[in-house]
């Protein structure tokens, strides 16, 4: 993932309002129905933390991580201010966590999975990481049916290296990853018009 790309756009995407507030709301209570208030949660990709503050008073205790030592600088700003004690912001990389098998009741990866280089190694890991029944949450672009020049910008900017890498995932190839590592999908949403991320939440079998 291109940390450089992040580092540099974190304090502006910090600064940008909720494009649909009503469907990152309608995510968080979907969510929240899988909660438990002694559950473990582990978030990778977290940006600038928003998602793991506003779960934060419903479980035991948040782990939050992504590459962007700015994301990070940022999330941890908003827990001070915000008085949340029960989040850990890191600096890190799913693959470098070497966390041990079993840690944690739920994973969650907002708007990361189609910027993965490795995207079934990292369901694999997410797999592991879990307790048995454990819950993967995940909202992601699927954009393989996209208007035809964001395809091409997406392609060349990554080629010349002013974007990160953006696969063009179809639906069908998303959930299909996420069965294949081992996962039911219990729940599924993609906002009315087709154009947010496509919400799943899949209950780890195995």
């Amino acid at each position: 993932m291109n940390v450089r790309f992040w580092d540099r756009l974190a304090r502006r995407y910090a600064r940008m309002p909720l494009r649909d507030p009503e469907t990152y709301e309608e995510k968080l209570t979907r969510t929240r129905a899988h909660f438990s208030p002694e559950m473990e949660v582990f978030e990778f990709g977290c940006g600038t933390g928003s998602t793991a503050l506003a779960h934060a008073p419903f479980v035991k205790q948040v782990t939050a991580i992504d590459c962007s030592a700015n994301m990070i600088e940022i999330a941890q700003e908003k827990a001070l201010a915000e008085g949340i004690d029960n989040v850990r912001f890191e600096v890190a990389r799913l693959e470098d966590m070497g966390l041990r098998p079993g840690c944690y009741d739920m994973v969650m990866a907002h708007n990361v999975l189609h910027l993965l280089e490795d995207r079934k190694g990292a369901l694999a890991h997410v797999h592991e990481m879990l307790r048995p029944n454990g819950v993967f949450v995940s909202s992601t672009a699927c954009a393989a049916s996209a208007p035809l020049l964001f395809r091409i910008i997406v392609k060349l900017g990554h080629m010349v290296q002013l974007l990160p890498l953006f696969h063009l995932l179809t639906e069908d190839r998303l959930k299909a990853d996420i069965e294949a590592a081992g996962f039911k999908i219990v729940d599924e949403w993609l906002p009315e018009g087709g154009r947010s991320a496509l919400f799943l939440i899949a209950r780890k079998v195995g």
